[in-house]
Order: structure tokens, then sequence, then C-alpha cells
């Protein structure tokens, strides 16, 4: 079964082919297909490549499942001589795709 680990935004993932994840917002319809060329390395049964810092000429490519928001997440910054108090929520906009090729 080949596999790739792939960069991108800031985060690495390792992937297969038919493997859903989700990735920080890549820009694009439902069902558009992209290719992420920022591969650091690829397997499969017999071989190993490993990129300094990419596997030159290799590519995965995938389709854009939904665009999303993330749960929102709570900062709370609390001060006890002061008394002050600040709490905040955040949402990550993320993309699902689905691994078509490796």
């Amino acid at each position: 079964m080949a596999f790739a680990i792939i960069k991108t935004g800031g985060k690495q993932y390792k992937v297969r082919a038919g493997s859903k994840i989700r990735v920080e917002k890549i820009e694009g319809e439902k069902g558009t297909a992209i290719v992420l060329d920022s591969v650091l390395l690829t397997a499969d049964k017999s071989s190993v490549v490993i990129g300094t810092p990419f596997v030159k000429g290799a590519k995965v490519e995938a389709s854009i499942i939904r665009q999303m928001r993330d749960d929102k997440k709570i900062t709370f910054k609390y001060s006890s001589k002061a008394r002050t108090r600040r709490k905040k929520g955040h949402k990550q906009h993320l993309t699902e795709i689905e691994i078509i090729k490796v």
C-alpha cells in the first residue's frame, strides 16, 4: 500500500489513496480537483524516497469534498491582582479533501 507525507498549511499529513483529511482552507469549490506538490516522502512496499526537502516530480491528486469551519476554540485570559478577564472565541476555516492518487 503506497503512502506519502505531504505538507500543506504549515502542517504535515500522512495520506493514502482514498483517505479523507481536513486541512487549512484551500480555495476552491466542492468537487474541484487539486494537486498537492509539496511531497516530503513517498513509500510503497519495496522503496522509500525521502525529499530534500521535497521529492522531485512527486505529486498527490485530491478533490475538495467541502468547505467548513472547525469547532469554536475558547481562549480565556485572567489576571487576579488586576481583576481583569478577557474571553475570545475562534473558529478556524477548514477544507475537507479526499486523496485520489498518490
